[in-house]
């Protein structure tokens, strides 16, 4: 079908879908060279119909999509909503409600964990998508036919996945589960890029509090740098570059000049004078306020084989209840289990903990086992009895 690029069909289009219980979407951006992503096509899905919204159509109005996104009374069906959600957000102001991650819920179902839209559609509307178009330029017009249609399907055979995805959640009393998880996805800090925090992004080379003082500085620097210019973060400065500058620190634009990724041109400008400010912030601030490194688990001694028969039981548990297992915990929340009854980690809380954290910690504290059953030759949890001790000689 045509794309619509004009504002009465766009509003048209959308007054039509109002009606619907749910509508299916997708977006197709481009951000190779922007800090932003650029909304470059919108794929929306309705129970009859389905059409491409063109966002840089000359003189488009997109407020009637918005009001759709916004409407409480039309469902939001998404795969791996987080990057199109992010878009909505920035672009409108607003996020899409009530929403749907076919995603996540396939991971609930017991479809693995990430699972493709090419598997869904596969496994669930019986389709075969064509990736053949995968790296099409979204920005590039005029778009072709076959590259409309091909972008269409990501939104076509989605009303059969969820159809078919949200029946099984019904069915065994999931719902909840994905509410949970779909309350982070509805949640507008979940999008928000705190530039302070941006130095969590990197691998820091030293533990050192003024190193990472002056690491922070300089990443915070640096976001704000990329957000106002629009601009990758590695095409404002490299990781590895602002990793070297923390650790020299220099003082004036020369020693700057001198280090490697930076040269004199740079070291002289604006930016120049801006991360030699970054720097000096970061050698004054107090000691108090350098950030600690990031947390780390250290397992007592002995406690590996622990996390062992964690990971088996984590495995085994979620194939049994046909759950993803990175939906229920992962290493870290495992070590932390290991180390801590009472750790602050999502698997001994709510449905996880019913599904696997009870069980967790009775077998790390020795109250239940694991055993090979030979009659259907699968692993199973094991009530342990304590060892009567032996009467007096």
């Amino acid at each position: 079908m045509p794309m619509i690029s004009d504002t009465d069909s766009l509003a048209a289009f959308c007054q039509r879908l109002k009606t619907a219980s749910f509508v299916t979407v997708d977006t197709e951006f481009m951000r190779e060279k922007t800090y932003w992503p650029i909304l470059c096509l919108v794929q929306l899905g309705g129970p009859d119909e389905a059409h491409a919204v063109d966002p840089l159509a000359p003189g488009i109005d997109l407020s009637p999509l918005f009001e759709l996104m916004a409407d409480t009374s039309v469902l939001k069906v998404f795969h791996a909503a987080r990057q199109d959600v992010e878009i909505f957000l920035h672009i409108s102001g607003t996020l899409p409600t009530p929403l749907f991650d076919t995603q996540v819920a396939a991971m609930v179902c017991g479809f693995g964990d990430a699972v493709s839209y090419e598997t869904l559609a596969s496994q669930l509307a019986k389709a075969r998508i064509d990736k053949s178009m995968r790296f099409t330029d979204w920005a590039a017009r005029p778009l072709s036919d076959k590259q409309v249609q091909y972008a269409l399907a990501d939104v076509t055979h989605l009303r059969i996945a969820y159809e078919k995805l949200a029946r099984k959640l019904e069915r065994n009393g999931r719902l909840d589960w994905l509410a949970e998880e779909m309350g982070l996805l509805s949640d507008p800090a979940t999008y928000q890029v705190d530039p302070e925090q941006a130095w969590r992004r990197l691998k820091p080379r030293s533990t050192s509090p003024r190193f990472l003082a002056v690491l922070k500085e300089l990443a915070a620097w640096r976001e704000r740098e990329a957000q106002d210019r629009d601009l990758p973060r590695q095409r404002v400065l490299r990781d590895e570059a602002l990793t070297e500058i923390a650790v020299h620190r220099p003082t004036d634009v020369a020693e700057l000049g001198r280090m490697r990724g930076i040269g004199k041109g740079l070291g002289e400008g604006r930016m120049g004078q801006a991360i030699l400010e970054a720097v000096r912030r970061g050698l004054d601030m107090p000691e108090s306020q350098c950030p600690a490194p990031p947390d780390r688990v250290d397992l007592p001694k002995g406690l590996g084989p622990v996390v062992d028969l964690l990971k088996v039981l984590l495995k085994m548990k979620c194939d049994e209840h046909g759950v993803a297992s990175r939906l229920v915990a992962n290493a870290a929340d495992l070590d932390a289990i290991a180390a801590d009854d009472a750790a602050d980690v999502p698997a001994l809380r709510g449905w996880r903990r019913e599904l696997f954290g009870e069980d967790a910690l009775r077998l790390k504290n020795g109250q239940i086992g694991l055993g090979f059953c030979k009659d259907d030759r699968r692993l199973q949890v094991i009530p342990t009895h304590p060892v009567e001790p032996e009467p007096a000689a």
